[in-house]
């Protein structure tokens, strides 16, 4: 099912201006999202790497779906609204021009997935900046270069509780999967569990933010839709043709001791459990880009990403997509999802095993969010390390690859180490 507004209609057009701007002006992306009184138009996005990325706020057009087809009809409608707008790009960089923010769905049902496009979008790339403006009732003039938000006020009063299952009861799943994989009946499987924070207000989703683009530089901390946080794991990047999806599966906890902190980097390194979850996920991705891509290269061994809270084991698949008319980044991100590093191996039947024993919906946990300009390049990241906001409530998720040989205690162990960054965001 899809529901859009307003650029849905075939008699509205979209007009878009996009100048360049001084970065040297520019204060940090982060620190000119508005505060929420000065935005009574629309939500804000974000998508920020490296002091680098796409903010933006206010809404001029948007899209819901839900279902099977969500990707399909959401792609089929950013073309629709690409395709009738009148846009004056003066930069020419991914992501200037026309661009929408995206969160899907992890699954077919439930929960919903929504494309939006904001009225004001600022972006930096390098030395080169920009603002955009999109409007449905004409060309708008020049904007000011924004100045920097009023600073927000941390979470009041946070508590945390458990989600949907407690550790007894989340371990007994593990339990339950790892059974079943020893069994013969699948090889790998994903299982999240949830963690609610509740503040004494609603929570302003610019302080999270700021703290996390502060604190984990190299992830990409986003914005889409009440949905947030820092993803260390880029599902796919489109970009003039070429096509670039790292893989993360295998995780070990940091002891914030260097010297240690390199010898676990070594012990997992050689880990056959951990080799084993990176192999069934190197090789999901390479199986889903292989029928766009002309050429492919799939490196023979991991390296280790150093995060800093975590390690994981990491694989950069890089492609050249034959067909970039029909292969947009969105239809890419569909392709792939769910990878086995956020589903399991064989996809079906570990989804299968989630919808029936991890006990909760995921809604847009580990499902894709990013961004997507009117030429198809974009990039969408994994929605792990992530959360829902909804006023005062905060809903944290983690999850953990389960094989064969897993242990309950050290996947919860786990889970725990990965709700770090978004539960330490919340605080002050």
């Amino acid at each position: 099912m899809t529901q859009g507004a307003p650029a849905d209609r075939p008699d509205v057009s979209l007009v878009v201006r996009t100048t360049a701007v001084d970065p040297d002006h520019l204060a940090s992306l982060v620190a000119l999202l508005p505060a929420p009184a000065d935005r009574p138009g629309g939500d804000l996005v974000a998508w920020l790497r490296r002091g680098e990325g796409l903010v933006g706020w206010g809404t001029a057009a948007t899209v819901r779906t839900t279902g099977a087809d969500r990707f399909a009809e959401a792609d089929a409608w950013w073309s629709a609204t690409a395709a009738r707008a009148v846009v004056r790009d003066e930069v020419g960089e991914p992501g200037s021009g026309l661009v929408c923010f995206g969160a899907m769905a992890f699954a077919d049902s439930p929960g919903d997935s929504v494309l939006v496009v904001p009225e004001v979008l600022v972006g930096r790339r390098g030395d080169r900046a920009w603002l955009t403006t999109v409007s449905s009732t004409g060309l708008a003039g020049p904007l000011d270069v924004p100045a920097p938000a009023e600073a927000p006020e941390p979470p009041a009063g946070v508590r945390f509780a458990d989600g949907h299952l407690g550790p007894d009861a989340w371990m007994a799943a593990v339990a339950e999967a790892v059974e079943r994989i020893q069994a013969g009946a699948l090889e790998k499987v994903v299982l999240a569990r949830d963690l609610v924070a509740t503040a004494d207000a609603d929570v302003d989703v610019r302080w999270p933010l700021r703290r996390l683009a502060e604190r984990y530089p190299t992830c990409w901390t986003f914005h889409v839709d009440g949905f947030f946080g820092a993803t260390p794991e880029l599902l796919v990047r489109r970009e003039r043709g070429l096509v670039t999806s790292r893989v993360l599966a295998g995780t070990i906890r940091r002891t914030g001791d260097d010297a240690r902190d390199l010898m676990l980097a070594a012990t997992l390194a050689r880990s056959s459990k951990d080799l084993e979850e990176h192999e069934y996920a190197v090789r999901s991705v390479g199986t889903s880009l292989a029928p766009f891509c002309s050429s492919m290269n799939l490196p023979e061994a991991p390296f280790v990403l150093h995060l800093p809270n975590v390690m994981h084991l990491a694989t950069d698949v890089t492609g050249v997509v034959h067909d970039s008319a029909t292969a947009t980044s969105l239809a890419l991100a569909a392709a792939l999802h769910p990878s086995a590093a956020v589903g399991g191996h064989p996809t079906d039947v570990a989804v299968d095993l989630i919808a029936r024993i991890e006990g909760m919906p995921r809604g847009r946990y580990a499902g894709p969010v990013g961004w997507m300009d009117a030429a198809g390049d974009g990039e969408w990241g994994i929605g792990l390390r992530s959360a829902e906001v909804d006023g005062p409530t905060v809903r944290l998720f983690a999850g953990c690859g389960v094989v064969g040989d897993s242990d309950p205690a050290s996947e919860l162990a786990e889970a725990h180490a990965k709700f770090v960054p978004v539960r330490d965001s919340l605080g002050e």
